[in-house]
């Protein structure tokens, strides 16, 4: 067997994984995303492979972090482009908690805007449920439409 330090080595001329590297299955189970999915944010740019050995992606272990970070962020509402500025930078930078900080402060007047759409909405709603309006001619919910949010603002 031939061994190169940091390298893969080679058995009879058959490439073998470095011992710390995962196959995607193990990342998928680890992390507990689908394969399909860690590809793509490898296409994307978000997660980095090692070579390729025998066709077969291989990971770091570090990787498992990367995309429990990667899942916070978006269901933070966080986008692929500001996770992206995020993981760019390095460990010890604090740049990158800069830049948390700053999406942050960006995000929190959209997020309270559309919780003061979804409270307007949520009101109706349950002013809705407990009509008794014979027709809905005769329902004054329907007698204020400014009382609720624009069509393109109502969450879906």
């Amino acid at each position: 067997m031939l061994v190169k330090v940091d390298l893969m080595s080679r058995i009879e001329g058959k490439e073998i994984a470095p011992p710390e590297s995962l196959a995607i299955g193990e990342v998928a189970r680890l992390s507990g995303k689908a394969p399909s999915a860690i590809r793509y944010y490898e296409e994307v740019g978000l997660v980095e492979a090692l070579e390729r050995i025998s066709g077969r992606r291989r990971y770091l272990p570090t990787v498992v972090r990367t995309l429990a970070v990667i899942e916070t962020a978006q269901r933070a509402g966080l986008s692929l482009d500001e996770i992206r500025l995020l993981l760019e930078a390095t460990p010890s930078d604090q740049a990158a908690t800069e830049r948390l900080r700053e999406v942050a402060e960006q995000k929190l007047p959209l997020l309270r805007q559309a919780i003061e759409r979804a409270e307007l909405v949520r009101r109706w709603l349950e002013d809705a449920a407990r009509c008794h309006c014979p027709t809905l001619d005769d329902c004054p919910l329907f007698e204020d439409p400014e009382g609720l949010p624009e069509r393109s603002l109502v969450l879906r």
